[in-house]
């Protein structure tokens, strides 16, 4: 650095032990100067850097700095890194249910949190200066993106926003729309890692480079797209599927001389891979000094049977000292939970994995249980974690090496292939700063994979960032009582959702202006020096399309004629078919009566016996004589189809020809057309063009005038529906807020008021329920039992009914469950789906964890994991205190806070 950098700067990264990156100095010297910044950088890149100085700049120059991240958990361990920087005092932190020194000079928070003060105006965003926005890619998430924008919009203009993200292919369109919302933003894009990250596929017990030039590509960070698969993973690829088609040959077994089309000739030598167990690729992993290792598995019960097996094998991968360091971390920790929950934990299996430097991470475990993981992962006592996906989701764990046991991973509905975003996500922790020289990414060989489309996941760097913002009904009452019904669409306009939806507009628009100046030049090589052909040329064509208007209306009704006489129809019927291939005299044999069109079944006087369509009967049909068929007639019986064809030329014999084979008559035009039609024809005789000796080459280009301007139309509409399209979803909000007296005009009701305080995927239920009584007479367990209905969602469908305690509580979920579908219909009227069906699967639960039942009971009864059960508790308090704030004076508020304290005990209490 020269003299003329910055003090507090200096100062900053003089307390890093290494220098910084380009990139990180270029962050921190646009948040000094005043500007916002967008940092897009790999995992462990060190990109959390920035948002640092951003707390630091705040403290150096009196001012504020909120640091919201996505996830209680990442908050926490930013939390736990401010304090050790700056002290307890300067920091706080304030989660869904956690308050620590909420008016700190720098404040940790879940994004939610920043929302919800945004929207009350709380006292303590006076004096903010800054916001560090960490993993702001979340605004992608369907359910909570939102939050981002939200913030993001909402934001005071003084305050500085220093937005932090994983590496996504449109961050300069991103970047620009923070320039848009918040004034100047510098986006700084970073692609190269700071440790070489190596692609490798374990086959058997060989580690197999991806990439046939995978030193040059991992010193350069990254692997480019259609860089070369090594050859020798190709040629184990054809061996393997050589051998598969093998074993299928020799169960099926052909014939033929070899190389012969009936043999092909293998490729390949036959032999199968042998695949290595966990317990074989964590030794190996060992053997090569490539530990700290995370072990992807995209399933919680095969983490927790990876951990077993470890177990099993006597696998043992830390010293005695840091075994003892172990047992002593983890009983001052969650050894203090009381000791029946304890047993109920599985913590005595959890406490022997842990000793021996082994551990799972997933949602399923127990909160403390997982911080109990982090905390000892980062100071080297674990050395092996079996994790699912959500430890990629912002947690601070990096690895020298991540294994990736499959490529598939199930998404809710079915088992689908993971994205080269979700790839890099996941390989991305491999490789820690200052403790490696290099990252492994590891792949398990599995049968049937395809190198090459392994290589297209490690090398793709299209994953682009898409908004999942949508206006909610709790949105909607915040904005107008804040803003006003005009101000808050002008502010929704703004969200990055009608960003990207005006930047497709763009090539549309583009497309739009062309098509109309050709339109000018088709007018002008139209015209004609005896007079206004544009006009004239509109009479043709309405003349042709009130004659084919009229032509369709006279099919159409023929047709429903027909339809109408062949419900008439019985077998034995004599009929002539009036047109298609099997046209003449015919038996019906089955009328074939259906909904989705008449079809009968015929034989004809050439003893043909077919099914015939409508397509085959232009003009209605009736019976021109009747024959007897034998009651159980097979037409597939050459002597039947006979008998049944001479009685049909005998039951045609003395009728006239023109019976036998009728010709179709054109029917007449009606007649209120065929008056528009001749009125029209003489005006266009009348026309001056008329006369004109370049009719029609005029003609063809007014042809081509009229086809473009048809097109030029459906681009116009197309454009309008992509215009404003979040402003107008707040339109159809606010009209069913309307329609259920929440919003007047521009102002918030008082029945509108009590959704204020709500933030729920049900908002509108909760505060219809709410301002009905429906919950006036509960106690505090039963309260807690039916506002779980509201929160709860199963991970996978249960088609049997949840059971469900009886009395008040069963009665009030039924109440609710009409409310839902009277909303939901109101919802359809103005073309919205915002809420989902109340789910009851987590009533009983929340009710006997209430009355005070024992926690090895409530599980057992519930089939839940104790993290499950935790994180459902936690949400149902926060979602009952929202309830106790929007009740007001009703006795709700009471009965709400009783619940809290109810459901707040125990491991949920210690959390």
């Amino acid at each position: 650095m020269t003299a003329s950098d910055s003090t507090v700067l200096d100062d900053f990264a003089a307390s890093y032990p290494f220098p910084l990156d380009e990139f990180q100095l270029e962050g921190c010297r646009a948040l000094e100067a005043g500007h916002g910044v967008l940092v897009a950088a790999p995992t462990g890149a060190g990109k959390t850097l920035v948002g640092e100085f951003a707390v630091h700049l705040a403290l150096a120059t009196g001012r504020k700095c909120f640091y919201t991240t996505p996830i209680k958990a990442l908050s926490n361990q930013k939390y736990h890194d401010l304090v050790a920087r700056y002290g307890p005092e300067k920091v706080g932190l304030l989660t869904g249910d956690t308050t620590i020194n909420g008016e700190a000079a720098v404040v940790v928070m879940t994004t939610e949190v920043l929302r919800n003060m945004l929207y009350a105006g709380s006292r303590t965003l006076i004096g903010l200066g800054f916001v560090v926005m960490d993993e702001v890619h979340y605004l992608a998430d369907r359910a909570r993106g939102a939050v981002w924008e939200e913030v993001i919009i909402h934001l005071p203009e003084s305050v500085t926003v220093a937005s932090l993200s994983a590496t996504v292919s449109n961050a300069e369109e991103f970047g620009e729309w923070l320039e848009t919302v918040r004034g100047e933003t510098r986006t700084i894009v970073a692609e190269r890692r700071p440790v070489p990250l190596y692609q490798r596929v374990m086959v058997g017990r060989r580690l197999l480079d991806l990439f046939a030039s995978s030193d040059v590509d991992a010193s350069a960070g990254f692997v480019r797209e259609g860089a070369p698969v090594n050859d020798e993973l190709m040629r184990i690829a054809r061996d393997d599927w050589a051998s598969t088609r093998l074993m299928r040959d020799r169960r099926s077994p052909r014939k033929g001389k070899p190389g012969s089309s009936k043999n092909p000739r293998s490729v390949g030598n036959g032999r199968r891979v042998w695949i290595p167990g966990r317990v074989d690729v964590i030794e190996r992993l060992e053997r090569d000094k490539m530990l700290p290792a995370i072990v992807f598995i995209f399933s919680r019960a095969a983490c927790d049977a990876a951990v077993q097996q470890c177990l099993d094998s006597n696998l043992r991968l830390n010293t005695p000292a840091e075994r003892d360091e172990v047992l002593d971390f983890v009983e001052r920790t969650v050894g203090t939970l009381p000791g029946a929950d304890l047993d109920v934990l599985g913590y005595h299996e959890f406490l022997d994995a842990l000793s021996r430097g082994v551990a799972a991470h997933h949602a399923g475990m127990l909160p403390a249980f997982k911080e109990c993981v982090e905390a000892l992962y980062l100071r080297g006592l674990v050395k092996v974690v079996f994790a699912t996906e959500t430890l990629a989701l912002g947690i601070n764990m990096p690895a020298r090496t991540v294994v990736l046991e499959k490529l598939t991973k199930w998404n809710g509905e079915t088992h689908a292939d993971i994205t080269p975003g979700e790839y890099t996500q996941l390989t991305g922790r491999a490789g820690r700063r200052g403790l490696d020289i290099e990252g492994n990414a590891v792949v398990l060989w599995q049968p049937g994979m395809n190198p090459r489309e392994l290589a297209g996941l490690a090398s793709t760097r299209t994953y682009p960032l898409r908004s999942s913002f949508r206006p909610s009904y709790n949105m909607a009452v915040n904005l107008v009582h804040q803003y006003g019904r005009h101000r808050s669409r002008e502010l929704l306009e703004q969200s990055f959702a009608q960003f990207q939806a005006d930047r497709a507009v763009v090539g549309l628009a583009r497309q739009l202006r062309k098509a109309e100046d050709a339109l000018e030049g088709y007018a002008e090589a139209a015209k004609c020096h005896l007079g206004d052909f544009m006009e004239y040329a509109d009479l043709r064509r309405r003349i042709n399309e009130l004659e084919k208007g009229a032509s369709r209306s006279r099919r159409a009704e023929r047709r429903d004629d027909a339809a109408r006489s062949l419900e008439a129809l019985k077998p034995g019927d004599v009929i002539v078919v009036p047109a298609g291939k099997f046209s003449g005299p015919a038996v019906v044999v089955d009328p074939g009566l259906s909904e989705h069109g008449h079809r009968p079944f015929v034989v004809t006087s050439t003893r043909q016996a077919k099914r015939l369509a409508i397509i085959d009967f232009p003009v209605p049909v009736e019976p021109v004589g009747r024959v007897r068929l034998p009651k159980k007639f097979d037409p597939r019986n050459p002597h039947l189809r006979k008998l049944a064809a001479d009685s049909v030329k005998q039951a045609v014999a003395d009728l006239p020809h023109s019976v036998v084979r009728p010709r179709l008559e054109k029917t007449a035009i009606d007649a209120g057309a065929a008056d528009e039609i001749s009125a029209l024809r003489a005006r266009m005789r009348a026309h001056p063009c008329h006369g004109c000796s370049d009719r029609e080459d005029h003609a063809r280009w007014t042809e081509r005038y009229f086809k473009l301007q048809r097109d030029t139309e459906t681009l116009a509409r197309r454009v309008e529906r992509r215009t404003n399209t979040v402003a107008r979803e707040f339109d159809r909000v606010c009209e069913v807020l309307d329609a259920l007296r929440y919003l007047e005009d521009d102002r918030v009701t008082d029945r509108g008021r009590g959704l204020m305080r709500i933030y729920s995927d049900l908002d509108l239920v909760a505060a219809e329920a709410l301002r009905e009584g429906m919950w006036d007479d509960l106690s505090p367990a039963q309260l807690a039992s039916v506002l779980s209905v509201l929160v709860y969602e199963s991970r996978r469908p249960d088609e049997s009914a949840p059971r469900v305690p009886g009395g008040a509580v069963s009665a009030t979920i039924e109440q609710m469950q009409r409310l839902w579908g009277e909303l939901e219909r109101l919802e359809k009227d103005h073309k919205l789906s915002f809420l989902r069906a109340p789910d009851a699967g987590f009533a009983w639960t929340a009710y006997r964890w209430a009355e005070g039942d024992a926690l090895d009971e409530v599980l057992t009864r519930a089939d839940l994991t104790a993290g499950d059960f935790v994180r459902q508790m936690k949400q149902l308090i926060d979602f009952t205190g929202q309830i106790a704030d929007a009740a007001g004076d009703s006795p709700v508020r009471k009965t709400a806070r009783a619940a809290v304290g109810l459901l707040r005990r125990g491991i949920v209490s210690t959390e």
